[in-house]
Formats: C-alpha cells, structure tokens, sequence
C-alpha cells in the first residue's frame, strides 16, 4: 500500500512540477499577437489577415540543416493551405551576431532565391519567440481564429521523417489543419519539434 501510495504522489508531483516548468504556450493556450518586420520592410501582424481561420506558423531560418530539410515542405504547406484560410507565417528567431548567416540581409536574400510565397519575418528581440515557447528551428505552431483570438491547437515537428519526405508516415500539421477545417479533434496535438537550438542573444 505504502509504495502504491509513493508511486501515485510521485506520479502526480511530477506532474505537477512538469507543468511549472515549462515555458511558452501549450495546446489551448491563446497566443499573442505581434508586429514583426518582413524581409520587404513591411511589418506583419496576424490581424493583418481579416479571413484567415487560423495560421501556421514556423519559426525558422536560414542556416540549421533541418530548416533547410523542411523549407520546400514549409513552403509546400502554404501553397496547400493558404487558400483554405491556413498561410504559412515565418519567424526567424536566431541572434545574427552568434549566427551571422541568419541576419537580415541573409533573410533577404533567401526569401528571394527561394521566391517564399509567404513572409519571413525577424525577431529581433527574441520576445515573441520566447513568448511562445519555440526552442527550434524549425519549431511549428498551428493556430486557430476564434474571434480574432489565436487558439495554439498543436505545437511541434512538422512531420516524422526530416531526412527522407518520401518516408514520411505521420503528418502532424497537415493532419491538425485538416482536423480544424473539419472541426474534428486534432488526433496529435504536440510533438518533438526536431532541429538545432535557437541561437540566443547573450545576456
């Protein structure tokens, strides 16, 4: 009885402690909105889009070798979704003095090779990004509009295979988005976001 008890408390403490600890929003969270300048010098905010359900959003950038993996599958997912009211909005959280090929002109730059059908904002301050809680690159959030609220239905990796797309089994935005769309239970709501670390400002 006694160590059933000892489990149970330790079950539930952990829990508990779990929860303090983590940072940035969870699954049902509302999350902020923000104002965040494009590579074209505009500043981009999600109540700029008036129709939109919902968003994904991708804090992303030039440099980790899997936002490179994903970046025509991050594109891909706009060009499937932003005329179902779901476009791709990216965030490059990285600080350019430790990361100098993530800077603004750098962002540029690729948005331009890569002619990215969406924007690719800079945090320059690191604020939104730590708000929400991204801790890689890329870190996927999918958002949903409730009345002009911005509802977090799923935080994580896009899908299960960064390496090899034609192996890929689990598609965890394009599976929350359709859910959304069809106002069914997102079936995975958080996963793993797999990539590099975001690259700090020092204090």
């Amino acid at each position: 009885m006694k160590t059933l008890t000892l489990i149970l408390l330790t079950m539930f403490f952990g829990a508990v402690f779990t929860t303090a600890d983590k940072t940035g929003y969870q699954v049902g969270d509302y999350a902020m909105d923000f104002k965040l300048k494009n590579v074209d010098g505009e500043m981009v905010s999600l109540s700029d889009y008036s129709e939109a359900k919902g968003f994904i959003l991708a804090f992303t950038c030039n440099t980790c070798p899997y936002a490179v993996l994903y970046e025509q599958r991050i594109i891909d997912l706009h060009e499937s979704f932003a005329s179902k009211g779901f476009p791709v909005i990216a965030i490059n959280p990285n600080d350019p003095i430790k990361q100098p090929g993530d800077s603004f002109e750098e962002m540029k730059t690729r948005a331009t090779d890569k002619n990215y059908p969406f924007p690719y904002l800079v945090d320059d301050t690191q604020e939104i990004t730590r708000s929400y809680g991204a801790t890689n690159t890329p870190h996927m959030y999918v958002l949903k509009n409730v009345n002009d609220k911005y509802q977090v239905m799923y935080i994580g990796a896009i899908d299960n295979n960064p390496k090899e797309p034609e192996n890929v089994t689990k598609t965890y935005i394009v599976d929350a988005i359709n859910a959304v769309l069809n106002k069914k239970d997102v079936p995975v709501k958080a996963t793993k976001a797999i990539g590099c670390t975001i690259k700090w400002k020092s204090a």
